[in-house]
């Protein structure tokens, strides 16, 4: 008859033990993700603060770097309000380079996160800020222009006003816009992000087709005048074009810090998401809305900038080892602006008139950079 007894005891004082070890392993778990979250945010400032002072300087170079090379105490002296030493060298800093820097500073942070925002929406490494077709939208814009009704197209888009004195971006505005209506009305009624990046994907490839197509029954000098574009520059926006241009970007940079929340939820399926409370559909729509605002934008201005908003995320990740999006975003948008700096810099030769183009520029140095960084790391994580 005791026996029984004993045994309930003997399981009750062990379910105990057990309890109690679980409960300090526990602790000890969390005690450790609190020591690790609070070393992440120390490596992040201090990253956030080395980006900070490399963007500063890359800023420098490229004001004072080009054609004609310019002291660095002139250009110190220009930026502050002063006089340089020569009169030339006030004019091209600040009529010239000084809108090309903010214009690539501008276009680098808006497509890194941009680029972040589809890799954590898709749950794909791959995904970049065109992967919706925004870019596609605008090449169309463009190409119709160019290719098709040439200096007749200019004509009728200079009767717009705001933006007559740029057809080539209004038409590349209009498109991406067109294609910003269609992937949200998409949206709406698609349940599945798999389904909306097939979709994405197609309207790419057929927008792509049409523009082949313009291609290949334009004249020659036309078709040189679409791959300028294509190639991509930080040049073609003028202090005039700028009062539209940095809302823009500014308004979508907005738009993405306050989708951090549902970003974060949404790395861990959106089941997870919906049980934390996040509206889904709704995120789903105001990250695409911001994403696609930052990437039109960018595509109508400055051509369809590639590589930088694919890979500056992943660099970003591999850094910092870590995937909140409160960490990430201001790094990225660091990151970015001095990759874009930075390749402008390399495309322009110092001392040299030659101008490479600067998707290539990008790429190429950029490749690999980023194939050395998550090598080290030992792969890619979302």
């Amino acid at each position: 008859m005791g026996r029984p007894c004993e045994r309930r005891s003997f399981c009750y004082c062990s379910m105990q033990e057990s309890g109690k070890k679980m409960a300090a392993i526990s602790q000890n778990t969390a005690t450790l993700s609190v020591e690790r979250a609070a070393a992440g945010q120390r490596s992040g400032r201090w990253l956030w603060l080395a980006l900070a002072a490399l963007l500063l300087a890359a800023f420098v170079l490229s004001v004072g770097l080009g054609s004609v090379n310019i002291p660095l105490g002139d250009v110190l002296t220009t930026l502050t309000g002063g006089q340089p030493a020569r009169a030339a060298w006030q004019t091209i800093i600040l009529d010239f380079r000084l809108p090309k820097a903010l214009t690539a500073m501008l276009a680098g942070a808006a497509l890194a996160i941009s680029g972040l925002q589809m890799q954590t929406l898709f749950r794909n490494p791959l995904a970049d800020p065109f992967v919706l077709g925004i870019n596609a939208g605008a090449s169309l814009g463009v190409a119709l222009v160019v290719l098709a009704v040439g200096t007749t197209g200019a004509a009728m888009l200079a009767g717009l006003g705001l933006l007559g004195d740029m057809s080539l971006t209004t038409a590349a505005v209009l498109g991406a816009a067109l294609s910003l209506a269609l992937v949200l009305a998409v949206a709406r009624r698609v349940g599945s992000v798999t389904t909306l990046l097939v979709i994405g994907l197609m309207f790419g490839y057929a927008v792509g087709a049409l523009v082949s197509l313009l291609m290949y029954f334009s004249i020659p000098e036309r078709i040189q005048a679409f791959i300028n574009w294509g190639f991509g520059s930080f040049g073609g926006v003028t202090w005039q074009q700028m009062p539209l241009f940095a809302p823009l970007l500014l308004a979508g940079l907005l738009l993405s810090w306050l989708s951090v929340k549902p970003l974060n939820a949404l790395l861990l399926g959106e089941d997870y998401a919906r049980s934390m409370g996040v509206n889904v559909r709704r995120a789903r729509l105001g990250i695409i809305a911001g994403g696609a605002l930052l990437a039109g934008t960018v595509t109508a201005f400055c051509g369809p900038v590639a590589f930088l908003g694919i890979a500056v995320p992943h660099v970003c990740r591999s850094l910092l080892r870590t995937s909140d999006h409160r960490a990430l975003i201001p790094a990225c948008l660091l990151a970015g602006a001095l990759w874009a700096l930075g390749a402008d810099l390399a495309a322009r030769l110092p001392s040299s008139e030659i101008v490479l183009p600067l998707n290539a520029v990008m790429a190429l140095l950029g490749a690999p950079v980023v194939a050395w960084i998550l090598w080290r790391q030992r792969g890619l994580r979302l």
